[in-house]
């Protein structure tokens, strides 16, 4: 069996709403809800010549594009899904989502 032939075995249906019981009435998410993503947040970005960048250390500081008291963005896996305010939470940070981006709109950003 070549690569190509085993390629080909692997074709599956397409994904359609009526599919499988209660057509698509009664998704069931409980298969995806532990499945692991990456959270993060960006408070700012900045580009400079890799002559600066080589030039940093301890104490130096980088100037963002992003004002001071702007929100945060948070994205999960590369995708913004939300803004939001820093916040302390017994001695941790945290983030208080200020916007979420409508599901909707997180679908059209990822095509």
């Amino acid at each position: 069996m070549t690569t190509n032939d085993a390629a080909a075995l692997a074709a599956f249906d397409p994904l359609t709403a009526e599919a499988g019981p209660g057509h698509g009435a009664d998704l069931n998410l409980d298969v995806i809800l532990d499945v692991p993503v990456s959270l993060s947040l960006e408070v700012g970005r900045t580009r400079i010549p890799i002559r600066n960048l080589l030039q940093l250390n301890q104490g130096s500081v980088v100037e963002l594009e992003r004002g001071a008291g702007e929100p945060l963005d948070v994205f999960v896996n590369g995708t913004l899904i939300a803004q939001g305010e820093v916040v302390v939470v017994n001695d941790r940070f945290g983030v208080r989502l200020t916007d979420v981006v409508s599901p909707a709109e997180r679908i059209k950003r990822l095509r």
